[in-house]
């Protein structure tokens, strides 16, 4: 049995077998033991006097066991149930002065560096806990609204962001490659015949499976190279990207703000224990920082703030204005100061809207041509487009997405004027050909929303194993 399934139906006075690591182990008499089935230790009494001394000396923190006794009441405070032990095997010893995690406060930046065992720690345990239940409440969304999973490919030959931070893929020998008349490598010897790397989204390929399914969504790990080191970066990340054909901008805000507050409701309802423990967690650190830098909310009030508040939906030109006249900008407090309409607005412009101004989730739409992707909608005053970002408190932009561009005319024009090549979009270029629909999706950063969920404050503790510049451990 696990021990969840022990702690939530308790078989009393019955024979049941466990099997797990062990957490601590004092006087030599008890035991506590967890088998990541939930937060909670499961206390195993032992008698001493009649189990083996050579057993009992191989019995440390780490140590994997297997114990067979009787579930009892517990005589002793803190926990309602513990196993009166019969037998002990050991499965795995653990050396004590070599295992790094020991029943003590370690850095989260320690934790990192011993990322294949941080997840025994009960902070870890915790936040993956939350990313599974939330990563199966995403699916269950999606399936209860008529939406078919699809997979698209990790290795691409386009840039679905125009920003060209990619990975590439090849199988020459980069110091030994055949060059063109131009000194450029030729691709078209490669495995591929020609340039391909790893992808940065599966969006342009989503939409081609929603000309003919309909509603359609993907989720699955995409790469960026870029060089940053901040804590809020990956190179590699998962994405949650649903595209629905006749959708408009309302609609694609609508299903976003539904499918949001969905997801996180489940995570509150599968994961108490552990949502209570993250709380907890942030609530005693918020203690050591000076009152300036504490959160106005806790982790469990913030979900609340999020789940209970129907977000506020706004124009770009409306947030400029609210931002330009704000006493932030005027005393300049803004890191970024904003003057001119058009500027990109900065994680903190997005954080004062939510969390000072509307103190709600908020949700921006018809930003500038100018800083918005390629395949953005063009509105018909030619200088804003249907995209629109959800904000949130604590993380700002978690949501982008837009209704696509589904004229041929402006779309040609669009990837010309950004100095795309055409060619290597045919194939998009064919859905608006061949009965081309208006269409909407968006697309979820499946750290930042698990960032969001845990409390935690850096994108690299809520994913197993982080891959960041000059890092690619485990």
């Amino acid at each position: 049995m696990t021990i969840k399934h022990l702690f939530s139906n308790p078989p009393i006075s019955k024979k049941v077998l466990i099997k797990g690591w062990v957490r601590t182990f004092r006087g030599n008499r008890f035991i506590s033991i967890n088998d990541g089935s939930c937060l909670q230790n499961l206390q195993c009494v032992v008698d001493f006097e009649n189990t083996p001394e050579s057993i009992l000396n191989k019995i440390n923190t780490g140590t994997s066991i297997e114990i067979d006794g009787t579930l009892v009441e517990s005589q002793g405070k803190g926990q309602k149930i513990e196993i009166k032990v019969e037998k002990i095997k050991i499965l795995g010893e653990c050396d004590p002065e070599l295992f790094p995690i020991q029943p003590k406060k370690h850095s989260l930046e320690f934790l990192r560096e011993n990322a294949h065992l941080r997840v025994r720690t009960n902070t870890f345990g915790a936040v993956f806990r939350v990313r599974s239940s939330i990563s199966y409440a995403i699916h269950k969304y999606f399936k209860e609204n008529g939406f078919f999973y699809v997979n698209t490919p990790i290795v691409t030959g386009s840039d679905a962001e125009g920003a060209g931070e990619m990975f590439k893929v090849t199988t020459l020998n980069i110091n030994k490659a055949d060059v063109n008349n131009k000194n450029e490598i030729d691709f078209s010897k490669d495995f591929f015949g020609k340039e391909t790397n790893l992808t940065v989204s599966g969006q342009l390929e989503a939409e081609n499976m929603a000309m003919g399914l309909g509603k359609v969504y993907t989720f699955g790990p995409t790469f960026r190279a870029e060089n940053s080191n901040t804590s809020r970066h990956l190179a590699e990340f998962w994405m949650i990207e649903p595209e629905m054909a006749f959708y408009n901008l309302k609609d694609n805000m609508d299903l976003a703000e539904d499918f949001i507050k969905k997801v996180l409701k489940y995570a509150i309802s599968d994961c108490k224990e552990d949502l209570d423990f993250l709380n907890t967690r942030l609530i005693n650190e918020d203690k050591t920082k000076p009152e300036n830098q504490r959160n106005e909310l806790n982790l469990l009030e913030r979900l609340s703030f999020v789940v209970n508040n129907d977000f506020e939906r706004i124009t770009y030109t409306e947030a400029f204005e609210i931002l330009r006249n704000s006493k932030n900008n005027k005393k300049k407090k803004f890191k970024f100061l904003v003057n001119e309409w058009g500027v990109d607005l900065q994680s903190e412009h997005e954080r004062f809207l939510v969390e000072k101004h509307f103190k709600k989730p908020v949700i921006i739409y018809n930003y500038p041509a100018k800083i918005k992707a390629f395949y953005m909608r063009m509105n018909e005053d030619g200088k804003t487009v249907k995209a629109m970002d959800i904000l949130f408190p604590g993380i700002g932009e978690i949501v982008g997405g837009s209704q696509r561009e589904e004229r041929l005319d402006v779309l040609k024009s669009r990837i010309k004027e950004l100095n795309i090549d055409e060619k290597e979009l045919w194939w998009y270029l064919d859905l608006r050909k061949f009965g081309t629909v208006e269409h909407s999706g968006f697309g979820l950063g499946l750290e930042r929303l698990i960032l969001f969920a845990t409390g935690m404050t850096n994108i690299r503790d809520v994913i197993p194993f982080p891959r960041t510049p000059k890092s690619a451990e485990f």
